[in-house]
């Protein structure tokens, strides 16, 4: 049997862990928040920063032109015309390959395939003269 000495001393060290838990835990919250507050402004400073230097508007700018744009060599490989194929053959082409991966549930591929068509579709079809 344990003494009440004993179980004094056991009702003291459990106490004391409580509270050492309480504190540790005030600790890792506080922490955090001042980390998260840090990076935050690191953040923020960063942006300025680009901004500044005008290396925001570069990037995004890069970003748009790289994923906007499709040569007309690539979408022939896409489509798997030749450069002397009619304008019915490169439709014919697309509407297989599209149909084909509809079916498979291929949204990338497909919409590649979409940008192939609107691409050679410029080079194709003839520039309407402008009304004024």
């Amino acid at each position: 049997m344990r003494s009440p000495e004993m179980m004094s001393h056991f009702g003291n060290y459990t106490m004391f862990l409580r509270q050492a838990a309480k504190i540790l835990a005030n600790l890792i919250v506080m922490g955090s928040s001042i980390l998260a507050r840090a990076v935050v402004q690191a953040y923020r400073q960063a942006l300025a920063n680009a901004s500044k230097n005008g290396v925001a508007q570069e990037a995004v700018q890069n970003i748009k032109r790289a994923s906007k744009t499709m040569t007309e060599a690539e979408a022939r490989q896409i489509l798997d015309v030749a450069e002397n194929s009619s304008w019915e053959e490169i439709v014919q082409k697309y509407d297989n390959l599209f149909e084909r991966n509809a079916k498979n549930g291929s949204f990338y591929l497909q919409s590649k395939v979409h940008r192939a068509k609107e691409c050679l579709e410029a080079v194709y079809q003839p520039k309407e003269p402008e009304t004024k």
